[in-house]
């Protein structure tokens, strides 16, 4: 049989979003008519590919394996492509992205390789930079996309979506400092000696800008410029460290706390730039990307 990339796509939006609503708002389709294309793919393929229920929909194993099989077909036709458009089109300006240190530790990286991969025609210019300077800067028109903090995103004029939580733990040696532990105060983190992210950091400004007055002073046996490098001294027992969860994944051998300051709570948000479009098909493609790349990541 003869599949249409559209329902391909479409089967795979609804799939990765667990709704046919979903799926149907990505493509930009109506309900009935992603509903339609759903059923009537289906029917060509002669077997269930989804199993309906009242919280959503999940693929059955044949769905599955239509949906692991047409990611490689959409894949390999952007590739297909991106090569033949090479030769015609003229070399377009890079696209600018934005990102603070969390992102660009894991997220950006994780999209950027997808991503380029897929569309070798387009470039991508990439930025480490705080918050406020990013709003600063989309609202300005400097900048296409990025991945900001919830609570630096104060320009209303704005278009920004939630990528994911980015909350900050506390982590140590397992079986160490905070071996029975749950949760801790920062005040309890700054009693023992950490390692952490160099005062350049987006991320140690970020936190220093929110300690108060009175906050404890605090011991760093060594600072770092990476987060990596950070989580690998921890889980050798050379100090605790704050660090964004997702920082780490499960395998690593560490303790985690919650820490109990309201500022530990923080969410990453994805915002455009508020000037015209270099290439809004290919900005939408790297913003799909790095929707992605934010559910691969470890929890």
């Amino acid at each position: 049989m003869r599949y249409d990339l559209d329902d391909l796509r479409l089967f795979l939006h609804t799939v990765t979003e667990g709704s046919i609503t979903a799926g149907a708002r990505r493509m930009r389709l109506s309900l009935p008519s992603a509903s339609t294309r759903v059923r009537a793919l289906e029917h060509h393929a002669g077997v269930a590919l989804l199993v309906r229920g009242r919280r959503g929909v999940r693929p059955t194993p044949a769905g599955a394996t239509l949906a692991r099989h047409a990611r490689e077909v959409l894949d390999r036709t952007a590739r297909l492509e991106s090569a033949v458009a090479s030769y015609v089109r003229p070399a377009a300006a890079p696209l600018r992205l934005l990102a603070g240190g969390s992102a660009m530790h894991h997220l950006v990286p994780r999209a950027l390789a997808s991503f380029l991969s897929v569309h070798p025609h387009i470039d991508v210019t990439v930025s480490e930079s705080r918050t406020p300077d990013t709003v600063r800067r989309l609202a300005a028109g400097e900048a296409d996309l990025a991945v900001i903090l919830d609570d630096g995103a104060h320009d209303d004029e704005l278009r920004t979506e939630t990528l994911g939580d980015d909350s900050l733990v506390v982590i140590g040696q397992r079986g160490g400092t905070l071996s029975g532990r749950t949760a801790v105060t920062y005040e309890e983190v700054a009693e023992h000696p950490l390692v952490g992210l160099n005062a350049e950091s987006s991320l140690r400004q970020w936190i220093e800008a929110r300690l108060g007055p009175h906050s404890p002073a605090v011991r760093y046996r060594t600072v770092v410029a990476g987060p990596g490098v950070v989580v690998d001294l921890a889980a050798a027992g050379v100090g605790l460290a704050i660090v964004p969860r997702r920082t780490f994944g499960p395998d690593q051998p560490l303790d985690v706390c919650e820490l109990l300051e309201p500022w530990a709570s923080r969410e990453h948000l994805l915002a455009w730039g508020a000037g015209p479009l270099r290439d809004a098909t290919a900005l939408a493609a790297l913003a799909d990307h790095i929707r992605h790349a934010t559910r691969a990541r470890p929890a």
